[in-house]
């Protein structure tokens, strides 16, 4: 559930970890439409048979499918400032990945706020620490540490 709370409120949040989101299934179908998207067919993600001979056992996502996956499930349990009329990907300070997720594993994201800055009236930047789990696995996907900025009709 998206938090709404007023702009001066958003730094009681840092350090938090906020809920975890729903769990996705990362399917065949959701793989080979990322492949097609980014034209990255490579066997491993798109060829269950050949991919079986690989240390993994079968397909697996593409890296990216997964960070691409950030912007849903982290805002499906965001904390955002109120009056927000606009909220964009800024960018990543960093990105690891950490554990391959196999077809049909899911996934959620857990989210720490770390950072909260007014980059100018009516634009609030907000940093936050997201890790990719993958159920019953111990190692997340990855963790990367996300920039969001919202505009803030004032």
């Amino acid at each position: 559930m998206v938090l709404t709370v007023p702009k001066d409120q958003l730094s009681d949040y840092i350090g938090k970890d906020l809920e975890p989101s729903e769990w996705i299934k990362i399917d065949q179908s959701r793989i080979n439409m990322f492949a097609d998207a980014t034209e990255d067919h490579q066997f491993i993600h798109v060829d269950p048979e050949k991919a079986k001979d690989t240390p993994f056992g079968g397909t697996i996502a593409h890296g990216y499918l997964s960070l691409s996956l950030i912007p849903h499930l982290s805002m499906l349990t965001a904390v955002v400032p109120e009056n927000v009329s606009m909220t964009i990907n800024y960018g990543l300070n960093k990105v690891r990945f950490l554990s391959p997720v196999k077809v049909d594993s899911e996934v959620r994201a857990l989210t720490k706020v770390v950072d909260v800055t007014e980059k100018r009236a009516g634009q609030v930047m907000m940093t936050n620490e997201v890790t990719i789990e993958i159920r019953g696995e111990n190692k997340p996907a990855l963790i990367a540490e996300t920039i969001a900025l919202f505009f803030v009709e004032t």
